[in-house]
């Protein structure tokens, strides 16, 4: 076999070129059989550096300077825009005290940085965006299914209003076929959108492969990441459905029903950085404390989380108060309040929200400025939450407090009323006490009644589903009172049991699954749990907000 032809052959040494291949230059970079290395060496230079073959590459490779050739650039001139300087250049007139950064801490940085990308691709994005592929490609499976069932369902209504409404049976049909089209024609282009994407994901994860091995200074320090880059998923798209209406012969056209047109989210869907997949995550035998943030305020009430993992706070004081993990106040905003905001939110665009109980107002807060959003007569806004959508809850209260209902609003417009049941009984307690509110992920609305003693779920029509007044326990023995409630990406509902100083976590239906009681949790109000769900619970008179973990990572 040919040793220079054959891609099958070890390494050779690189001065004779026969030899096996024994030992490294690492200064150099020439590989040496143990004959060769003293030929090597025996120039004199005082920079050769042999090591074992297997530890080559172990000493980096610095430019070479252009100003004094003979010399590597070992530091960055921080005042010059970070360029590579050796030591001559450091000692010039042209470098006189500047600040210097050794290449070395550049290096090590920027190879953390790239080992925490590679790894964000290979466990969170590149799964996450193949799961996507999946769920797409079953979705095109599916779709003649789907919308078969769409067909006989207004086949079926229309058997039951006879030969007049024979026309607009097929009139709907038709719009439905129009519809299949363009939904498949998303779905396709989705699929094709994330094929590619997933192509270009596997590419940088070679590239950033190539260059986790590399020791090749510039390549490594120019290393641009390109996480956020892919960190933007593609809107979601919903089957239609059609909702049938009783049979009134005088208005056919418009009781018949409807069919709701093709969903798609306008906003962008984002993959959350440094985010397990979620998609099964249990709950731990233990809940850990990971933090306790001091926020000075009084009588604290409420908290919200922001995506870069900072969050709002207020309590009983006009001040609103910013927070990132490590407790550091960040920003503080003063509510145009009498006394202080009922609750505080953040809408899609993460720009503050709070409720004035003395103006009746809902107030959005944008680049310094005050906007009012919603002003009421006549009742007062509790609490607030912002749903996947973009719409906004409001819970409020008759200004003589004897009824309380949920509004949906859709920027400033008024788009559903949630105030009694089938059998027209009011849903929630009628007084002035707190009602924080949620929405879970399949859009059931949360109420955490405080005075009726207990958690009003409804669904996205305002219908009620279930309630929830307490779970049995010996130890947990005081009145189930709930002030703040939240939900997770498993659906779970978590509410602040007050009296009891824990959290109750429940399942979609209403099920108690466990409390979180052993964090030392004293008078828990207001919740919010963050896109990794970790907890956030403010304690009412300590004024901490404790963030507890409590699932398990896949």
């Amino acid at each position: 076999m040919d040793p220079h032809s054959s891609a099958q052959d070890v390494h050779r040494c690189d001065l004779c070129e026969t030899a096996i291949v024994h030992s490294y230059c690492d200064f150099c970079h020439v590989n040496l059989c143990k004959p060769c290395i003293g030929d090597h060496i025996s120039d004199g230079y005082d920079k050769h550096k042999i090591v074992p073959f297997q530890e080559r590459r172990s000493t980096l490779i610095y430019p070479k300077c252009e100003t004094h050739s003979q010399k590597n650039c070992k530091f960055q001139c921080k005042d010059c825009n970070n360029i590579f300087v050796c030591s001559s250049c450091m000692a010039s007139e042209q470098h006189g005290r500047h600040k210097f950064v050794e290449v070395t801490e550049v290096f090590k940085t920027k190879k953390d940085d790239i080992k925490k990308d590679k790894q964000e691709f290979e466990n969170h994005i590149s799964p996450t965006y193949e799961e996507i592929s999946h769920d797409l490609e079953n979705q095109l499976a599916n779709l003649d299914g789907g919308y078969e069932k769409l067909t006989t369902t207004i086949s079926k209504q229309g058997k039951q209003w006879h030969r007049e409404i024979d026309a607009i049976i097929n009139k709907m049909k038709t719009e439905i076929s129009e519809i299949k089209v363009k939904h498949r024609d998303i779905l396709q282009k989705h699929l094709d959108e994330i094929k590619q994407i997933q192509s270009l994901i596997k590419e940088t994860l070679q590239t950033i492969r190539k260059i986790e091995k590399s020791t090749e200074v510039s390549s490594t320090i120019e290393y641009s990441s390109k996480i956020r880059e892919f960190s933007k998923l593609p809107p979601k798209v919903s089957l239609p459905t059609f909702i049938p209406k009783p049979i009134d012969r005088e208005k056919l056209c418009s009781l018949f029903g409807q069919i709701t047109p093709l969903s798609t989210a306008t906003e962008e869907n984002v993959l959350s950085l440094n985010q397990p997949n979620t998609s099964v995550r249990e709950l731990l035998d233990e809940p850990k404390l990971v933090a306790t943030i001091q926020t000075g305020h009084e009588n604290l009430r409420s908290v919200t989380c922001l995506n870069d993992g900072n969050i709002w706070t207020s309590g009983e004081t006009k001040d609103i108060k910013c927070f990132n993990i490590k407790g550091s106040l960040l920003q503080t905003i003063k509510a145009k309040s009498r006394y202080w905001p009922n609750d505080i939110a953040v809408d899609i665009n993460m720009d503050l929200l709070y409720a004035d109980g003395t103006t009746r107002t809902v107030n959005k807060e944008k680049n310094g400025q005050t906007e009012v959003l919603i002003r009421l007569q006549g009742w007062v806004p509790g609490n607030l939450c912002v749903t996947s959508t973009g719409d906004l809850l409001v819970t409020m209260y008759s200004d003589d407090g004897t009824q309380s209902k949920v509004v949906r609003y859709s920027g400033s417009t008024e788009k559903q009323t949630i105030q009694f049941d089938d059998k027209g009984k009011p849903l929630y307690s009628g007084n002035h006490n707190t009602k924080y509110i949620t929405e879970n992920r399949n859009h059931d609305i949360c109420v955490a009644d405080f005075k009726a003693g207990a958690v009003a779920v409804v669904n996205q029509d305002g219908k009620l589903r279930w309630r929830y007044t307490g779970h049995p326990s010996v130890t947990k023995n005081k009145p189930f009172k709930p002030y703040g409630i939240t939900t997770d990406s498993q659906s779970h509902i978590l509410t602040a049991d007050w009296y009891n100083h824990c959290i109750h976590i429940l399942d979609q239906n209403g099920q108690f699954l466990c409390y979180i009681d052993n964090c030392d949790l004293k008078d828990p109000f207001g919740l919010c749990v963050d896109n990794n769900d970790n907890l956030f619970v403010c304690e009412y008179k300590k004024g901490n907000v404790k963030k507890i973990k409590y699932l398990k990572y896949r």
